[in-house]
């Protein structure tokens, strides 16, 4: 009996990993045109935003760029539009083959160096990375619940 349900969890389980996968759509954006569309996105120009906390019931406060919405290519390589919101992620790969992620909305462009937030509960948590010294850029909306709340 032990081991039937040993399984079935088992099997719950890993169906559950799948969908999660394959339910966030990944797109791609060149280097250029994040640089490009990102020209707009300066320290000066941010705006403090709250957003809900989905492990209590205290909100989040942090400052998020002004862009409104982003051109990515779809896995077909045509545009697709996302809008900006506190769940759209970003993951950055290096010329080196590391990784990183960041929230979409934290990002700017300073000198030609893309500075970002990695989490919403530590906000010191930041990143920065040279333009020259990524590879690929990916985004998607990773489904979190993270939600603005009116200020």
């Amino acid at each position: 009996m032990k081991l039937k349900l040993k399984k079935q969890t088992s099997k719950t389980i890993m169906m559950g990993m799948i969908l999660l996968f394959f339910s966030c759509k990944t797109y791609t954006i060149s280097v250029d045109s994040f640089r490009e569309q990102m020209i707009n996105a300066k320290k000066e120009d941010m705006k403090e935003v709250k957003i809900n906390n989905p492990l209590s019931y205290t909100n989040i406060k942090y400052a998020s760029n002004n862009i409104e919405r982003i051109k990515a290519l779809d896995k077909s390589g045509k545009d697709v539009y996302l809008d900006n919101s506190p769940s759209i992620e970003l993951r950055i790969t290096r010329r080196d083959n590391k990784k990183y992620f960041l929230y979409f909305d934290t990002v700017i462009l300073e000198n030609d160096t893309l500075k970002g937030g990695e989490s919403r509960f530590i906000q010191g948590l930041t990143n920065q990375i040279p333009m020259d010294d990524i590879l690929k850029i990916e985004i998607q909306d990773g489904k979190k619940d993270f939600k603005y709340k009116k200020n």
